[in-house]
């Protein structure tokens, strides 16, 4: 059209002389590409690698045979389906001393972050010589992306990436199988993981089967746990109940007592009857005790006698006392 030549900005001067301008060709330069992808769909992202493991190995174990108690009635109950559930996402331990105590636990490591140019001293050559033993991937990580792995804690260089827990379904502890007279451990509102840990010990020590978690207010099974076990976490199972009275009912419906253990309980441990019947010990949190529910749903209330200048044990001290007598009363009627 005559005239658009006069108008400002329609033709740019350079060195080389006026120049037509692009025409809005350049346009779709500045438009926007839409939102970042997220760190688990960008391929070369640490994330996406560690899905990638993580499915991986899911894949391989997805064939590995039948879960247990899988066929004694089709589908489990509470809609949990016949595979494994994990609660928790994938934890990072940090620091010098927590990597090589969780190394030597045995805890279940994909992989160990080192910080590049790391002044190496004794706890970084045992954690990187244990690291090698197991096969465990070593990355060597910026620090910038070690502080944003883990959330800005004092890593000193080094952290330990931990998968989730592939928790049990409560009926895969219902064995008919398994030697010896039933024995199973519920907690009730525990969240202290080194008690879950205790426990998960004392459980291996006395002969028990296993041990069961709620899936709401109450703790799991991370690393503090694995390592409060010293190694028993690898040998008993850990089964995750979307309803611990439910749980608790078809274990009785399923021929178990459910033991509350209380302070106030109606009976004292040594004079126990039910020590040789299959049991589930049922452990409260220390200041609350056991919920309502859970306390109607026992057959008994048992209590630890003590002397009155202490009021209570914690739950895994709790535990160990009467996984221990029970165990007593049941090798002393063989």
């Amino acid at each position: 059209m005559a005239g658009n030549s006069q108008r400002r900005g329609a033709i740019r001067k350079s060195k080389k002389g006026a120049t037509v301008g692009s025409g809005g060709q350049r346009r779709k330069g500045l438009e926007g590409k839409g939102p970042t992808p997220k760190a688990e769909d960008r391929t070369k992202h640490v994330a996406a690698r560690r899905a990638r493991a993580v499915a991986k190995r899911d894949g391989s174990s997805a064939g590995g045979g039948q879960r247990p108690g899988a066929s004694r009635g089709g589908a489990s109950r509470g809609g949990a389906g016949s595979g494994r559930r994990s609660r928790t996402s994938s934890e990072v331990v940090a620091g010098r001393n927590s990597v090589v105590e969780a190394l030597r636990a045995e805890v279940p490591v994909t992989t160990m972050y080192v910080a590049g140019r790391i002044d190496s001293d004794d706890r970084v050559r045992e954690a990187m010589k244990i690291a090698t033993a197991r096969g465990i991937p070593v990355l060597e990580t910026p620090r910038g992306e070690l502080d944003r792995l883990t959330d800005g804690a004092v890593h000193q260089g080094l952290a330990l990436q931990v998968p989730p827990y592939e928790y049990a379904h409560p009926t895969d502890l219902v064995d008919p199988q398994t030697p010896g007279i039933p024995l199973v451990v519920a907690l009730d509102g525990i969240t202290d993981p080194r008690n879950l840990g205790a426990i998960i010990r004392s459980v291996a020590a006395f002969g028990g089967h296993g041990v069961i978690v709620p899936e709401r207010r109450s703790v799991g099974m991370t690393a503090s746990a694995w390592k409060t076990s010293a190694g028993a976490a690898a040998r008993v199972p850990v089964a995750l109940a979307s309803n611990l009275t439910r749980t608790l009912e078809d274990y009785r419906k399923a021929g178990y007592f459910v033991l509350g253990l209380d302070m106030d309980g109606d009976v004292e441990l040594p004079s126990l009857e039910l020590a040789t019947e299959p049991l589930v010990v049922v452990v409260g949190s220390e200041g609350k005790g056991l919920s309502r529910l859970v306390s109607e749903t026992c057959d008994q209330i048992v209590s630890i006698p003590m002397s009155s200048a202490v009021e209570s044990l914690n739950a895994g001290i709790a535990t160990g006392v009467t996984l221990y007598e029970i165990a007593r009363q049941r090798a002393a009627k063989k």
